[in-house]
């Protein structure tokens, strides 16, 4: 399950960097994350406030060990793979019609600020006595988010604040391959 993550995350990354390449000749660019310092960045471009970045290798312990122990559970080792198998920039894509972000560690210090919301999204569900999931991406939407349930594995489409969940895909590694990359808005 591991394997079959990273190499679904490796295939979307590549097949995003493409798309910027191909659109617009050159590697994906952000301005959200200009002027963080990240391993990802070529290039900076201060007229524009982006950076243009490259997914890198995540260089840091392959684990959510932070998150596990905060809440005396074991995660998906699908959700640690895709949280730990690379630094890059958050990515456009669609699944289905739904347009979504996927969320990327941009860099270490990203990393602990992407565990700690972990940990506050499994807080705030075990209050409400909801079933744990872990947000992967984002929506148009304020409330509604994609996650992966960590009992079954499954990739959901959450409403926050509800009980409202809608299966996407039986897998997270399936999830990633069937994804289309697209440019943001």
């Amino acid at each position: 399950m591991i394997a079959e993550t990273v190499s679904a995350l490796n295939d979307i990354t590549h097949r995003y960097c493409d798309l910027w390449q191909q659109q617009r000749g050159h590697a994906p660019a952000s301005q959200d994350l200009y002027g963080m310092p990240s391993p990802c960045i070529l290039a900076s471009h201060a007229d524009k406030e982006e950076v243009w970045w490259q997914p890198q290798s995540f260089t840091l312990a392959q684990n959510l060990q932070a998150v596990e122990r905060a809440l005396d559970i074991r995660l998906q080792p699908a959700l640690t793979a895709f949280y730990t198998t690379q630094f890059a920039g958050d990515m456009s894509a669609t699944w289905d019609g739904i347009a979504l972000t996927l969320v990327q560690v941009w860099s270490e210090e990203d990393f602990a600020r992407v565990q700690e919301n972990l940990i506050g999204h499994l807080v705030m569900q075990r209050r409400l006595k909801r079933t744990p999931d872990l947000f992967i991406a984002t929506t148009d939407s304020d409330s509604d988010i994609i996650s992966v349930c960590n009992l079954s594995g499954e990739v959901i489409l959450t409403t926050l604040g509800t009980a409202g969940r809608q299966v996407l895909a039986p897998s997270l590694a399936h999830f990633l391959t069937h994804l289309q990359p697209c440019m943001p808005d």
